[in-house]
């Protein structure tokens, strides 16, 4: 079997490269980073399934590199304390926590659109990812901290920058044999603007958990809280207990809210760009979805939780969306004990394997003519005959995303705002070109033109 350098992958181009090889190479073939670290690439649904249906932790070699960053979360954790912190995290995600959050994406959503129709108005493309990026922090700072509906400040607008930064640094630093000692690291120019960053993104998280422990001394705070019914994420985070009764330690908690901040928006804020694109390509699905959201809307300008459920169309072309263009293309596992494969291979523990969800849906045995947009993959009668482990841009098994429903929910509502305030078409000399950098971003940005359509809701 060919060994490939991973070298050859960082260029753009890179993501497809992979798809070429997985034609090649049916079921799996060797990547290196640098000369030491050999991983098994997969994309092969059965291959898959026989790793990630158990709970092996993630690959150290690589999910280490976030330790500085986002401490030891749930990204990071495994064994015992992960599978703790998992259980006192769930009810964080229960559908009752997330129906309040509808409002908060339709505000959000709004504001997004109104600078966009500022921007409409001078008849060029413009990047989108930038200001979804934003809109989806901002979503993500009032639904983790209950934020007011006051927008991002300065100091939330240079999280942002730090967390854009951070990202890139990490994908370069992973890819890069030279960055991997810490030691050496740590020296270089790249190390100390990767700490630089780090540091802005915890002195704004402790401030964020600082002010909250605050308004919780405070006895009317207290009481208000008490009375909320469903509370958000950081309410469940500073009263979670363990079997023993003792609380998260500071660490844990800095670990657990910076986990969620970077694994919350920065994966909303690629899958919304992308879909918005898939829809600019494609207009006739455009058009359908935009024919059912304005039936489910109404006369109304914002969507509540029971209309989720009504976006069929809408929901199959986002999970296509999601098939072609993932926001987290690539993850890592070392496998704990021995795994046995199907065609009769097997790996010893302590193995590294890289599941490429990119390539995995993009594998032609599994998704027949699997470069075209076609959402009706995802009916009911055709997802019923798919393999479970064919399509996961959430990943799958134990290990899966703990926040997928409240991506979706952002996603839905999101989307199907914007289609109901604009026409979205391509800018031919700006196509995008694929680059992963942690998510799956465009190099050049995602550029595409609005048309302000007055489609009578309420706006």
């Amino acid at each position: 079997m060919k060994s490939l350098g991973v070298l050859q992958i960082q260029k753009t181009g890179s993501l497809d490269k992979v798809v070429s090889w997985a034609h090649q190479f049916p079921y799996a073939h060797p990547l290196w980073l640098g000369q030491f670290l050999g991983f098994l690439n997969i994309y092969e649904p059965d291959y898959v399934k026989a790793v990630y249906s158990r709970g092996d932790p993630k690959a150290a070699d690589v999910y280490d590199f976030f330790l500085q960053w986002i401490g030891k979360g749930l990204l990071v954790l495994h064994g015992p304390k992960w599978y703790e912190h998992r259980k006192l995290l769930t009810p964080g995600f229960h559908y009752d926590v997330l129906k309040p959050y509808v409002a908060v994406f339709n505000n959000s959503t709004h504001a997004m659109l109104d600078k966009w129709e500022e921007k409409a108005r001078e008849d060029k493309s413009f990047d989108i990812f930038c200001d979804v990026g934003h809109m989806a922090l901002d979503s993500l700072m009032k639904c983790t901290f209950g934020k007011g509906n006051s927008g991002l400040s300065h100091r939330d607008n240079s999280y942002y920058l730090a967390v854009s930064d951070l990202t890139l640094l990490m994908q370069q630093r992973i890819e890069s044999f030279q960055y991997h000692n810490d030691f050496i690291y740590w020296l270089t120019p790249h190390g100390r603007r990767f700490l630089r960053a780090c540091q802005e993104a915890h002195d704004h998280t402790d401030q964020v958990i600082r002010e909250r422990k605050a308004a919780l001394q405070d006895e009317k705070e207290q009481e208000k809280i008490q009375n909320r019914r469903h509370l958000d994420f950081l309410d469940i985070l500073l009263g979670a207990r363990d079997e023993s009764g003792i609380k998260l330690s500071d660490a844990d908690l800095r670990a657990e809210v910076d986990t969620f901040m970077f694994e919350g928006h920065d994966t909303t804020t690629s899958g919304i760009s992308w879909f918005l694109y898939c829809m600019a390509l494609y207009p006739e699905h455009q058009s359908r979805c935009r024919e059912e959201v304005c039936e489910i809307l109404g006369d109304r300008d914002s969507f509540q939780w029971d209309d989720l459920g009504k976006m069929t169309y809408l929901t199959m072309c986002i999970k296509e969306s999601l098939r072609l263009y993932p926001p987290v293309p690539q993850v890592y596992r070392q496998l704990s004990k021995p795994v046995n494969f199907v065609d009769g291979r097997s790996l010893p523990a302590g193995s590294l394997i890289s599941l490429h969800i990119y390539a995995l849906h993009r594998n032609s045995s599994v998704w027949p003519d699997s470069e075209v947009f076609d959402p009706l993959r995802f009916t009911p009668e055709n997802v019923a005959t798919r393999h479970p482990f064919a399509f996961m841009p959430f990943s799958a098994g134990p290990r899966n995303c703990i926040g997928q429903q409240f991506a979706m929910n952002e996603m839905k509502v999101v989307t199907a705002l914007c289609l109901l305030r604009f026409e979205f078409t391509l800018d031919p000399l700006q196509p995008p070109i694929k680059m992963p950098q942690l998510i799956l971003r465009s190099k050049n940005g995602i550029h595409l033109r609005l048309k302000p359509l007055h489609l009578g809701s309420g706006k």
